[in-house]
């Protein structure tokens, strides 16, 4: 038997293959279906059967190409409401791939409809268990995401109560050695605490998880729905979207519009600048937001603009552009691309440099704006005055920056400042507006270091 993990870092997302004999079974496919159709070639196997631990909020799937291409059969939970062509599966069932089985566990908790893949060998020992988004390595999956998206929608604390149930009842009276592959690893926001590894066993987690600790059902709902990440504006949207199964990937690719860098923009559309902070800072499109090619680009794109907002995509080089279509493609945001161009002439809006000898001396002039995340914020503010209003946040909430002072803005190692000062620049024309950046600034006794 082959298991293999495909791990997409951009998205911290674990997608799988089970070869057995000649025949291949994919776990939580990505929107690009090529490296599952490479990798079965490469083992001189045939992909018979896509299965989908639950509809997925942070990514799209590519199962139902998958199925349109090679005729593999999609299996899924009942409870999913799947619009696509599908097998159900649930409790009791299994599907029998040679001389293995991959049986199906209903395991509530971070969605209503999620299951989990239990794989028994040929002697019916159970071997590993692909936990989607219930079990991760050093966490499970949050219950907050299915309030109102979904076939079936539950509050969080209901669901959380039913993550009790899918852990203690199903997952942790497997065997200690079990292989645990989950559908996500660290940096991922469907879960909170999730280690660095991207695998595990259920003896490790059991040991190791702060989730599987002993503890009863009202403290455990207390724990799990505290302190969640935020979530991105994107996410209801996958789910519906892999609810009826996405377009095949090249043909939607082939869709996007390219145009000249220099061609007449469509005013009050969003303009999305994917070039470093620098050249942006010397020079762009008035109103355009700063959201730099990079690691995370697709999930800060799907936080801060909207799933149902159009946007123009400005690239650095035409082979940059191809790149982040593919990378908005991954979350669905494609369709959204009104069209992609190089940076125009007529990009000629500059940003300030920050004073900083003056701000050193002289902070009490500034309105300071900290865009972390609560989560950050509540392990101490760098600047004890600072505004609060995390990145996710701030383009529904510029009405409360004050326009008295000039403003210098915040994060923790500069991604999210350079999106935030052209977000605020943008609309806030009276006073400059300046990106602390990677600055080094003493305030009064304290040395602050501040740039993500």
């Amino acid at each position: 038997m082959i298991i293999h993990q495909f791990y997409d870092k951009g998205l911290a997302h674990g997608s799988y293959a089970v070869i057995r004999l000649g025949k291949m079974i994919v776990i939580d496919p990505a929107r690009d279906p090529q490296p599952y159709y490479d990798f079965a070639s490469f083992n001189n196997a045939d992909i018979v059967g896509v299965i989908e631990t639950h509809p997925h909020a942070d990514f799209i799937s590519s199962h139902l190409e998958i199925h349109l291409t090679t005729g593999a059969t999609i299996y899924a939970s009942k409870l999913l409401g799947a619009e696509y062509p599908h097998e159900t599966f649930d409790d009791g069932d299994f599907i029998q791939l040679a001389d293995i089985k991959l049986k199906a566990l209903n395991t509530p908790g971070h969605s209503p409809d999620s299951i989990c893949i239990l794989v028994q060998d040929e002697n019916g020992n159970d071997k590993a268990i692909f936990t989607g988004d219930t079990l991760f390595v050093g966490d499970v999956g949050r219950p907050d995401l299915r309030e109102s998206v979904g076939n079936i929608t539950a509050e969080k604390t209901e669901l959380a109560r039913q993550m009790y149930h899918s852990t203690r009842e199903k997952l942790m009276t497997l065997p200690p050695n079990v292989v645990v592959y989950p559908a996500h690893g660290p940096g991922s926001l469907c879960g909170k605490n999730i280690s660095l590894d991207l695998q595990s066993t259920i003896g490790r987690e059991l040991r190791e998880n702060y989730a599987l600790k002993s503890m009863d059902e009202l403290t455990f709902v207390k724990k799990l729905t505290a302190d969640q990440p935020f979530m991105p504006k994107y996410f209801g949207y996958d789910v519906e979207i892999n609810k009826q199964g996405a377009e095949p990937l090249d043909r939607s690719l082939a869709s996007v519009p390219k145009i000249n860098r220099n061609a007449q923009l469509q005013s009050g559309v969003l303009i999305v600048d994917s070039r470093p902070r620098e050249e942006f800072r010397n020079g762009h499109l008035k109103g355009a937001i700063n959201i730099q090619d990079g690691d995370r680009f697709e999930t800060w794109l799907g936080s801060i603009a909207g799933p149902d907002e159009s946007f123009y995509l400005i690239a650095a080089t035409e082979a940059s552009m191809d790149v982040l279509i593919r990378k908005a493609a991954k979350i669905g945001y494609e369709k959204n691309i009104k069209a992609a161009l190089l940076a125009p002439d007529s990009g000629t809006e500059k940003l300030p440099e920050i004073d900083s000898t003056d701000y050193k001396f002289h902070p009490d002039h500034y309105t300071i704006v900290d865009v972390r995340n609560w989560g950050e914020v509540s392990e101490g503010k760098i600047f004890d005055h600072a505004i609060t209003i995390p990145l996710p946040e701030l383009r529904e909430r510029l009405s409360e920056i004050p326009e008295d002072k000039p403003i210098v803005v915040h994060c923790a190692a500069g991604y999210r400042s350079a999106a935030a000062t052209s977000i605020i620049a943008g609309k806030i024309n009276s006073i400059p507006v300046y990106d602390l950046g990677e600055a080094v600034i003493e305030v009064g006794s304290r040395k602050a270091e501040v740039g993500s």
